[in-house]
């Protein structure tokens, strides 16, 4: 015990359940992941209300799309510190309460830096979850690690697919932006109290990879040549991913004339594809990163082009939106968190995780603000065919450069 915590390694005395009920309180925990996840659809869902309130310019509003993503990066590094510390389940009921209480605070803001201060702080709390997720499904499903972190974004798909559904309909609902604000910062407490009664230490705080020693290999540090890559490619991968995230809704809205209703419809098909993550895991365990990351990210430039190449067909807009989810979400988010794990050794799982939490996240905190910038400069075509497609085929060339035989097996 130290200050009365308990040190993450004393949960493994506590005697382990069985495997069934070790899935309930996972089940449990994904769900209160895909509630973090939908909280991002939020505020790109209603941007275009935001900005109309307060006169915003398509930057601003874009960098507040994408501000949270400021605290995501700043956490992930620390997280993982925190880990050798605190207990996992502490530091997830302390995201899950900072990141909804940002949420809910949105609706007292009084303006743009109010809101960007909620927002980033709101990251700080998603990047304290993410991390423990990703450490926790690495070490208890060590045998297929990509595919575990993959059933983790399967639910960030729910999330995704969810929100803009619900945010809209409040909307439209109440005519009022703070109302889906509020109604999802109150869900977050609720999951507090259900993780605080169902979840055991014996599951949260498992240690299954180093106790079997299973996934032979991996760096004994982070500053090895794959985790060095990675970190390069995830603030690529930043910049592509939330500068779509951001401001996809805010384009479909002004450049194409979608209704919220319609254009909310359309950005949840980001989240179906996502729900092909335990796919996209399970390919990222059976094949070579070097085909994986390149593959895809040279995928997401084709995609890129066709966003603003297929005119105003919600059909083919739904369509284009979901291939990205599936390549964008269930493939490339889902395995460059599993080689970040992979690249070291399995008693640094958790340092690997806030590795990746930290570098996707630090670029993505400006991706928003650029693609407004771009958009504006050089019109929609400009700013998907450089952001979109360029920074992809860039990420795929460093991808190139990985050494899959140094990283765990």
């Amino acid at each position: 015990m130290t200050n009365g915590v308990a040190e993450p390694g004393s949960a493994a005395l506590e005697p382990a359940g069985s495997p069934s009920v070790a899935i309930v309180m996972y089940s449990v925990m994904l769900l209160s992941y895909a509630l973090m996840a939908a909280n991002r659809f939020l505020l790109p869902t209603v941007a275009t209300n935001v900005r109309q309130e307060f006169g915003f310019t398509l930057a601003r509003s874009g960098l507040l799309t994408t501000i949270f993503t400021v605290g995501l990066g700043l956490g992930g590094l620390p997280t993982g510190y925190l880990l050798a510390r605190f207990t996992r389940k502490t530091v997830l009921l302390g995201g899950i309460a900072i990141f909804s209480s940002a949420v809910a605070l949105t609706t007292l803001a009084t303006g743009f830096w109010t809101l960007l201060l909620c927002l980033a702080v709101m990251g700080i709390g998603m990047a304290m979850e993410a991390t423990v997720m990703f450490a926790l499904a690495a070490s208890y499903f060590y045998r297929n690690r990509a595919a575990a972190i993959g059933s983790v974004n399967f639910c960030y798909g729910l999330g995704g697919i969810v929100a803009p559904l619900v945010a809209s309909w409040l909307l439209k609902t109440y005519g009022n932006w703070r109302s889906p604000m509020m109604v999802f910062g109150l869900a977050g407490f609720m999951m507090v109290v259900l993780i605080a009664l169902v979840v055991r230490h014996w599951f949260s705080e498992t240690r299954r990879a180093t106790g079997a020693r299973a996934a032979a290999g991996g760096a004994p540090s982070l500053m090895n040549r794959n985790t060095i890559l990675l970190t390069i490619i995830s603030l690529i991968y930043g910049l592509v991913l939330y500068g779509f995230l951001g401001m996809y809704p805010t384009f479909l809205r002004d450049a194409l004339k979608f209704t919220p209703t319609t254009a909310g419809s359309v950005y949840s098909f980001f989240g179906v594809g996502a729900l092909l993550s335990i796919l996209g895991g399970w390919l990222g365990d059976r094949l070579s990163p070097k085909v994986v990351l390149t593959t895809a990210f040279l995928t997401t430039a084709l995609l890129g082009y066709g966003f603003v190449h297929a005119g105003d067909s919600a059909a083919l807009q739904r369509t284009l939106t979901f291939a990205y989810g599936v390549v964008g979400s269930a493939v490339l988010y889902v395995n460059l968190a599993g080689y970040h794990v992979k690249a070291v050794e399995s008693g640094l799982a958790s340092r690997g995780s806030g590795m990746f939490v930290t570098s996707l996240y630090t670029s993505s905190a400006a991706a928003g603000y650029f693609m407004g910038w771009l958009a504006n400069q050089g019109g929609w075509a400009t700013a998907f065919g450089i952001q979109i497609s360029s920074f992809s085929i860039v990420a795929a060339v460093l991808a190139l450069a990985l050494r899959p035989n140094e990283m765990a097996s």
